[in-house]
């Protein structure tokens, strides 16, 4: 998986040579992990003996998420790009060889709480002995300080207690599926630890980095709370189809596909729309239209287009829309991305095979970037699949692997 450009240079990760150790769970910090390794990182993953408990996590929401290998996808989610050792850090040999790994590295990454950091030796205070120009990031539920501060939390507890539950306008909280916040969180903590990095070259400082899915949740919805805090309105509630003109609404076609549209300002485009629509007249209706040119009395247009809309395919209404310089979209499932020529040919989606896996077809990087590449490289480790590489790395023998295998300190 790498890239030449055309004048025959190999091009690498903007992270090249960066070096990251990762002692996470589950995603909103171990995705993040994911994400510099898609720009080039090296990231080392450690696992105690157990294992990451999204190895074994095999069912959301009735779906059996078990692969070939025998983890859930969850984990292959998280962790592409890793190279994986599991180390026992409570005893004195494992701890030394995580010193090692820790005086080596750029950043630190942890998603455990706050309690068992400290209980465990992996704060910023115990790192940065060890390593004074450390980036520490750390990804929490609720936040480093307050009366949450060292309570667990996973992406639906998230959404729920910033408000993301109501975002979609119905009468009951609903979660916004799957993983969404998590892999929200995941690109903040990412974002963040680019920060600190371009901070330590400037300064040559490390640092301690906190973020959090209740910070990454407010931080999303960043226009919903200005509306509520600036002008006193709940931009959540509950939303009907009438309440937005037909230049602003989505429209369920023959084939029972929909499509949807915006476009601003209403005034340039409600001709064309209404004359394509095969309905010209309503533009000098009073009944639908003000005299700036605006369609009104959505109760009654909304009803009219749905009649038309019925008449072709979503496909058919694609093709004349934007013939005539209308802004729609299709409406699509996520299945259908998966061969969408715009998706495939800028590469927000990729095929990537894998002899365990199979052949698959996942999310690029989503930015380009003219002198590298970013995006997969491996699939996630086994369990400690590369700790006799890692070891090896660090200085110890073959003869000193055996003896760390036979203590129990390594798998």
């Amino acid at each position: 998986m790498v890239d030449s450009s055309t004048d025959g240079q190999i091009k690498q990760g903007p992270l090249q040579g960066v070096k990251v150790v990762e002692y996470g769970v589950f995603h909103a910090g171990p995705g993040a992990g994911a994400i510099l390794g898609d720009l080039g990182a090296d990231v080392i993953k450690i696992e105690s003996g157990d294992g990451d408990p999204e190895r074994f996590w095999r069912n959301v929401a009735g779906i059996d998420l078990t692969l070939k290998n025998g983890n859930g996808i969850l984990f292959e989610i998280s962790n592409r790009n890793k190279k994986g050792i599991c180390l026992d850090i409570e005893n004195d040999k494992g701890r030394d060889i995580f010193n090692k790994l820790v005086k080596e590295t750029d950043v630190f990454l942890t998603n455990l709480r706050k309690s068992t950091k400290a209980k465990m030796g992996i704060t910023f205070d115990d790192l940065k002995k060890i390593n004074p120009k450390l980036v520490h990031i750390n990804v929490s539920g609720y936040g480093p300080e307050g009366p949450m501060s060292d309570v667990g939390a996973f992406d639906s507890m998230g959404q729920a207690y910033s408000g993301m539950m109501f975002t979609t306008g119905t009468d009951e909280p609903t979660l916004i599926r799957l993983g969404v916040l998590d892999q929200a969180t995941a690109i903040t903590a990412s974002h963040a630890v680019l920060a600190a990095l371009f901070d330590r070259e400037r300064r040559g400082i490390g640092q301690e980095v906190h973020v959090s899915l209740y910070s990454s949740a407010l931080w999303l919805q960043h226009m919903n709370y200005m509306f509520g805090s600036v002008l006193g309105i709940d931009p959540c509630m509950k939303l009907t189809r009438t309440m937005n003109s037909p230049l602003r609404n989505h429209f369920k076609c023959r084939d029972g596909k929909y499509i949807i549209c915006t476009h601003h300002p209403e005034r340039k485009y409600w001709p064309a729309f209404c004359k394509v629509m095969g309905r010209p007249d309503i533009v000098d209706d009073s009944r639908y239209t003000d005299e700036k040119g605006r369609p009104i009395n959505f109760e009654k247009t909304i009803p009219i287009f749905d009649k038309i809309f019925e008449q072709k395919t979503r496909d058919e209404w694609m093709n004349i829309l934007l013939d005539n310089g209308l802004m729609f979209s299709p409406v699509k499932s996520i299945m259908e991305t998966a061969t969408d020529p715009q998706a495939i040919e800028n590469g927000y989606v990729v095929s990537f095979e894998d002899e365990i896996l199979g052949k698959m077809s996942i999310p690029g990087y989503p930015a380009h970037f003219s002198e590298g590449r970013a995006g997969i490289k491996s699939v996630a480790p086994g369990l400690g699949e590369h700790t006799d590489e890692i070891l090896k790395n660090l200085g110890y023998s073959e003869d000193d692997i055996s003896e760390l295998k036979a203590s129990e300190t390594v798998k």
